[in-house]
């Protein structure tokens, strides 16, 4: 075990920032190479709990190639924790959350667990009762799941995961919940549950009646009775609307789900993990992994071709890789380790496969893409059927197996209850140096910001070396693609390199869902996917995308309408840092010149010294500045003044607003909690609580504020910045890509969902 990988300069720094062993002082101790042989030598010691004491070596040799090859990657948990105390290698977990306190506050409790552990957990909390409903125990009355969705948020807040892995959550409710319309719009200001997604788990019997233009049953899960109706039709109005807005909450397909339950008499499958892709009944988790496509290729004369002898090999070490790490695992729950050992759930996916399609020629958003998709994943579902029940012969088959879907006759005798999952690769694929999952191209050049305010144009690796070979390579031309985001437009390119070259804003939704269903046709799990939508989109559109993916048999179903979200800041092409570059001189933050007219209102808010006016004004560019005045009482006039004119400096610094809030709010004055009945704690906390009061608020001439709406919000960013929507990374400021609830940096490896 001596290969040295062949990284990206991106995809080592991710390793060293996120997943190498560090020492106290958080340096890295281990090399990328050295934590492939930790993997692969902590993964391959499970063989000798089948007697293979002699083949141990042999196949920790094999593991670590096809990792060090980056021909198969497994979920990040693994690699970050195999040999090391944690221990803790899966990412994808499902807790029950029972009507009762007691209930509740376990799931609260397991799910902290599992977050401190890097995993992240699926819940659904359509076994609570709704609000209003009675409690017979105490005489109140019940708060609903929503309520204790904020409290699950807050806990996930507090957990911070070693600073490796984020919590995340998904969080369902299903349709016939009397509580259903409060869920739909949970998310519409996202300030309390914003460790979760949502998404509305959607029955047989809903669709029936939304086709049906008829109302349909609501259920108390209580007392297991009809609590009302609702119109079918006006409650996928308002799940498309709020999807529509800020792309939740996505839907997932409860029936079509626990139709391929491989276990349907031990339970009923309720959620799925955070992104989507793995439907696990309660306390059950998954193990992941990925095989990069880019590498599955071989080039036969002047044309490449899928090299499926190869491909055949990697799915059957991968299933034995996934297989392995369930005996390994350090389970952060004693019910999970049962319930997990029991039915050995493993999901094998794909990452590259939009960089495999350039290799092979193929537009992705063609009948020819679809057709390549479905052939390459029903191979890989046949194989890791095949390489399961090879499994199976030596070790058994899973302890759940008699009276699975499996217990039949001429069903093949598996060690794993489900093989397959398509499930977002983030930073797997980065290291991986590849295209992310299933999805296509993030883009084809882009902007990376590095030291001194300079800027970087990265070029996709496969295009560079077509444009080169095709002799239309040049470094001005790949700042112009960089500007615009896709080859759209740009003149100088080849018909049939833009064919290929296509990136998710160039695919339309249609040819999205199509991909997503052509995969799920031969994935035992689901498949995590983005639907993206142009900003220009209309309710209309996202209304016929997820009727199309019900009927053409996907599992679920998230869309993502460009700039959609409210926090969304335009940041691409060579223009994104034009306002920041008046801001900067050599390397140093400075703010902009203050309008002559500005707009805003004025609170007055009691303190312990009596009465503080705060004025807040914006103007195009968002708030600029802020002033307070003290009533006659008295106070500490000349702070206040001081703490005004830092903020309002702060602001025109282009400092984070929302940061500079949450240094104020708290703070707390001897004069103002000694006093009963304030809603402050101070003239700072007063000051934050003001700013964020402004915030996602257009001031205008007349001094009233009217809420900005998503359209204007991107219209007004739209003159400084043209082009595609991106987020930027709040860690490093590079562009973010959204993928299936989760977002994902591809500079930096930062990711919402770990």
């Amino acid at each position: 075990m001596g290969k040295k990988l062949e990284l990206t300069v991106n995809a080592r720094k991710v390793l060293e920032k996120r997943y190498l062993k560090k020492d106290e002082k958080g340096n890295p101790i281990e090399q990328p190479e050295d934590m492939l042989k930790r993997v692969a030598k902590t993964i391959a010691s499970a063989e000798g709990l089948y007697g293979n004491e002699d083949q141990v070596s042999e196949v920790e040799k094999k593991f670590y190639d096809i990792m060090a090859n980056l021909e198969f990657l497994p979920n990040s948990p693994t690699l970050m924790n195999a040999g090391r105390d944690l221990g803790q290698l899966s990412a994808c977990f499902v807790l029950p959350v029972e009507d009762s306190m007691e209930g509740i506050f376990d799931a609260i409790k397991h799910a902290a667990l599992i977050h401190k552990s890097g995993g992240g957990t699926g819940m659904s909390f359509s076994r609570l009762r709704p609000r209003g409903a009675t409690v017979r125990s105490t005489g109140g009355v019940a708060s609903g799941p929503v309520s204790f969705m904020k409290v699950f948020n807050a806990a996930t807040e507090a957990v911070k995961q070693g600073g490796t892995r984020r919590g995340a959550n998904m969080g369902i409710l299903r349709v016939d919940h009397p509580d259903i319309l409060q869920f739909i719009q949970c998310k519409r200001d996202n300030k309390d549950i914003t460790n979760f997604n949502i998404s509305v788990g959607i029955t047989e019997e809903f669709m029936k009646a939304l086709y049906e233009g008829r109302v349909y049953n609501l259920v108390d899960p209580h007392t297991n009775k009809v609590a009302g109706t609702l119109e079918a039709q006006k409650v996928f109005d308002l799940i498309v609307e709020m999807a529509w807005n800020n792309g939740e909450p996505g839907i997932i397909f409860l029936d079509k789900i626990n139709e391929s339950n491989p276990t349907p008499h031990i339970g009923v499958i309720e959620s799925t993990n955070p992104c989507g892709e793995q439907p696990l009944l309660p306390y059950e988790s998954c193990n992941l992994g990925s095989i990069n496509l880019l590498k599955m290729v071989k080039k036969s004369g002047k044309r490449w071709e899928i090299d499926w002898n190869k491909l055949k090999d990697t799915v059957y070490w991968a299933v034995r890789f996934l297989d392995n790490v369930i005996d390994i695992n350090k389970y952060p729950l004693p019910e999970i380790e049962e319930k997990t050992k029991a039915n050995r759930k493993i999901g094998l996916g794909v990452m590259g496969f939009a960089d495999m399609l350039i290799r092979l020629g193929i537009p992705y958003n063609s009948q020819k893409g679809v057709d390549t998709a479905e052939e390459l994943m029903r191979f890989i579902q046949d194989e890791s059927k095949k390489a399961s029940a090879k499994l199976a012969e030596t070790r058994g088959v899973f302890p759940n197996f008699k009276g699975s879907i499996y217990d039949r006759p001429g069903a093949p005798r598996v060690r794993n209850a489900t093989t397959t999952t398509i499930a977002p690769t983030g930073t797997i694929s980065i290291i991986g140096g590849t295209s992310s999952g299933i999805e296509p191209l993030f883009a084809v050049c882009f902007v990376r910001n590095v030291l001194d305010n300079d800027k970087l144009v990265e070029v996709h690796p496969l295009f560079e070396e077509i444009a080169k070979e095709k002799g239309f390579f040049s470094r001005d031309l790949m700042e112009q693609i960089a500007q615009k985001g896709s080859l759209e437009g740009i003149y100088d390119i080849p018909e049939d390199v833009k064919r290929i070259f296509v990136t998710a804003h160039d695919v339309s939704p249609e040819w999205h869902i199509k991909m997503q269903a052509a995969f799920q046709k031969y994935t035992d799990n689901a498949v995590s996917k983005t639907v993206n939508f142009p900003n220009s989109a209309t309710k209309e559109d996202v209304r016929k995308v997820y009727l199309m993916a019900y009927e053409m048999g996907c599992k679920g179903v998230t869309i993502y309408r460009d700039g959609s979200r409210e926090e969304q800041v335009l940041n691409k092409g060579l223009n994104l840092a034009k306002n920041q570059e008046e801001h900067h001189e050599k390397g140093k933050l400075k703010p902009r010149a203050r309008p002559t007219i500005t707009y805003g209102n004025t609170e007055k808010v009691k303190i312990g010294c009596g009465n503080l006016y705060i004025t807040v004004n914006s103007d195009e560019n968002g708030i600029c500045e802020v002033f307070t005045n003290l009533g006659r009482a008295g106070g500490c006039p000349s702070q206040s003044e001081a703490t005004s004119r830092l903020i309002s400096l702060a602001l025109r610094s282009g400092i984070d607003v929302q940061s500079i809030v949450e240094q104020l709010k708290g703070i707390r004055c001897h004069s103002t909690i000694r006093k009963k009945g304030l809603r402050v704690l101070s003239c700072p906390d007063a000051i934050g609580r003001a700013i964020e009061r402004t915030v996602g608020r257009k001031m205008v001439p007349n001094g009233t504020a009217q809420e900005l709406t998503n359209q204007e919000l991107t219209a007004a960013l739209e003159e400084d910045c043209p082009g595609q929507n991106w987020q930027k990374c709040p860690e490093c400021g590079g562009p973010i890509e959204h993928e299936s609830g989760c977002i994902v940096c591809r500079s930096c490896g930062f990711s919402k969902c770990g």
